[in-house]
């Protein structure tokens, strides 16, 4: 595949850093409208017990600091999977697929690849990767079915991390420099996109924490009134709120 030439890259950074504004601005709403019964009913209450929390505020500050981390592996690694689509888009003509369990499409040197991305090499059971080997072989059925002999080979890529046994006999998993590498044909791009994710990091970073710091005073007062006895956290009742029978049957 051609180089990438300087105005691709500049595309390229651009979409990253608008990408980033708007992760930026979706982390800063989701922790704007949070309220404590919300994360307080969705993490396993039973897991920070075994902690030693002692304090209302370790165990508001744990709770928010779990929900947020969560949200953002999911949000992130949604966005670096529209990176590599949109950059295969604009290099060789790469698509989203709309076939089940498949990714991005693209044709190069007559081989169609059918990827499915992840975010990092640790992502699946031995289920969901058989999940995803059936998937494979029904997207090569449906485009044997529809366009013939088509010459497909099946790539599962993750956008961080490393796999140095790369071929899986069914696909290859293509991990960190060498994911980026098949996309972008530029064996240092994985360094290259470091830059470019760290825009307005510092601004971004200031204005969240100003919120995060009233939420945490807000939850923390407010789990303080409901859920503490004699200066002691009650975790009866707070597990009762997070996992009891909420109505008779």
């Amino acid at each position: 595949m051609p180089d990438i030439t300087e105005q691709q890259y500049k595309l390229f950074v651009d979409f990253i850093k608008n990408g980033i504004i708007s992760l930026h601005e979706k982390k800063y709403k989701k922790l704007q409208k949070l309220k404590l019964e919300d994360i307080l009913l969705r993490k396993n209450l039973y897991l920070f017990k075994t902690k030693y929390l002692q304090t209302p505020e370790e165990v508001v500050r744990s709770v928010i600091d779990a929900f947020i981390s969560s949200s953002e592996e999911t949000t992130f690694g949604n966005f670096l999977e529209k990176l590599a689509v949109y950059i295969s888009q604009n290099l060789e003509g790469g698509q989203k697929s709309s076939t089940k369990g498949i990714d991005l499409e693209l044709t190069r040197d007559l081989i169609r690849y059918l990827i499915d991305i992840k975010s990092g090499p640790n992502w699946g059971n031995s289920s969901q990767i058989t999940k995803m080997e059936d998937n494979f072989k029904k997207a090569r059925k449906t485009l044997q079915t529809s366009g013939g002999d088509v010459n497909t080979q099946f790539i599962n890529g993750c956008c961080y991390g490393f796999d140095d046994s790369p071929e899986k006999g069914a696909y290859r998993k293509l991990c960190g420099q060498r994911f980026w590498q098949f996309i972008t044909g530029d064996a240092d791009f994985y360094l290259k996109m470091i830059e470019p994710l760290g825009y307005q990091a510092k601004e971004k970073s200031e204005e969240f924490h100003e919120l995060y710091t009233r939420k945490l005073i807000a939850f923390t007062s407010i789990f303080h009134e409901d859920f503490v006895e004699n200066g002691i956290i009650n975790w009866h009742k707070l597990i009762i709120a997070n996992s009891g029978i909420k109505k008779s049957l």
